[in-house]
C-alpha cells in the first residue's frame, strides 16, 4: 500500500465499538481508509488475507477466535494494534516496545500518540520486528489451565451480609461496568440478585462451560435457567427464563448456539 494511502482492519465482536473507534480514527488520522470491520478473529484474518490492509486493531477478546490468535496468523504483514478493556495485557504487550495498544474506552490523547507511532513505523525501511514468542506468551495468558475445576461457590455483599452463593444456583450472570451482576434463587428458591467486584471476563473461564453459555458481550446463562428462546430481527434472539421476567439478549455472534430454532 502506498504509505500517503495506509488502509486499517477494526476487530470487534461490538458493532458500536467498531463504529466508534472508526469514527474517532477518521478524525485523528483523516488519511487512514479503514477497509474491513470483522466481528471475530476468524473473519478478521479472513479479511486480512483478502485486503491486505497496513494495519489491523484487534479486540484481544473476542469469540472463537481472539484477537491474540489472530494477531498470530497475520504475523509481521501488517502493523498491529490491540485494543482492550484489560490494562495487564496491554501492559505485557507493549513493554517490550513492539506492539501498541489502545485501553477501552479510547481515550482521543491515547488514540493520538498510536497513531503517531504507526505513522514513523510505516515510513520506517525497516520490516516490522519479529513478535512470535511474544504474541505466544500473549495467547498463553489467555488459556485457562486445563485443570482448573470449575467455581463452585461465589461470595457478594447483600446489604450487610456476606453471602455464599452456590454457582449451580445461578441463573443469569450480567456485566455491570467494573462489576458483574449475578441472578440467583436462594435456599426456598426466592429470586435474588446481587453485585460482585470481578469483571464478567474474569469470571467467564472458571464457570462449567456444560452449565454455563456467554449468549452477548455482557451476559453469561446457566443453560438449566432457560425456558425458551425467540428469534427476533437482524440475526439476534432473546432468552426467556423459567420463573423470571427478564428476558436476556442473544446477539448475532452467540446465535449460533441456537440454530436448531
Amino acid at each position: 500500500m502506498s504509505a500517503s494511502q495506509p488502509t486499517a482492519l477494526i476487530a470487534d465482536d461490538e458493532p458500536l465499538l467498531r463504529e466508534a473507534l472508526a469514527a474517532q480514527l477518521a478524525d485523528a488520522w483523516p488519511a487512514l481508509q479503514v477497509v474491513a470491520h470483522a466481528r471475530n478473529g476468524r473473519e478478521a484474518i479472513e479479511r486480512f488475507e483478502s485486503l491486505q490492509p497496513d494495519i489491523c486493531f484487534l479486540d484481544v477478546h473476542m469469540p472463537g477466535v481472539s484477537g491474540i490468535e489472530a494477531a498470530q496468523r497475520i504475523g509481521r504483514r501488517a502493523h498491529l494494534v490491540f485494543v482492550t478493556a484489560f490494562d495487564h495485557y496491554a501492559v505485557q504487550a507493549f513493554a517490550h516496545g513492539v506492539l501498541d495498544y489502545l485501553v477501552k474506552p479510547v481515550e482521543a490523547a491515547r488514540l493520538a500518540d498510536t497513531v503517531s507511532r504507526l505513522q514513523e513505523r510505516l515510513r520506517a525501511v525497516e520490516p516490522a520486528t519479529n513478535t512470535d514468542a511474544l504474541l505466544e506468551e500473549l495467547a498463553a495468558r489467555l488459556r485457562p489451565p486445563a485443570t482448573q475445576a470449575p467455581l463452585r461457590w461465589l461470595r457478594a455483599l447483600v446489604g450487610q451480609t456476606l453471602k455464599l452463593i452456590p454457582v449451580e444456583s445461578i441463573d443469569y450472570l450480567r456485566s455491570d461496568d467494573k462489576y458483574t451482576r449475578i441472578a440467583w434463587r436462594d435456599d426456598g428458591g426466592q429470586l435474588a440478585e446481587a453485585l460482585i467486584r470481578l469483571p464478567l471476563k474474569e469470571l467467564l473461564p472458571q464457570l462449567d462451560a456444560a452449565q454455563f453459555a456467554q449468549v452477548h458481550r455482557s451476559v453469561v446463562v446457566s443453560l438449566r435457567a432457560i425456558s425458551h428462546v425467540t428469534r427476533g430481527d437482524n440475526d439476534t434472539a432473546d432468552i426467556h427464563l423459567k420463573g423470571r421476567r427478564e428476558v436476556l439478549p442473544v446477539s448475532r455472534t452467540y446465535l449460533h448456539l441456537f440454530r436448531q430454532m
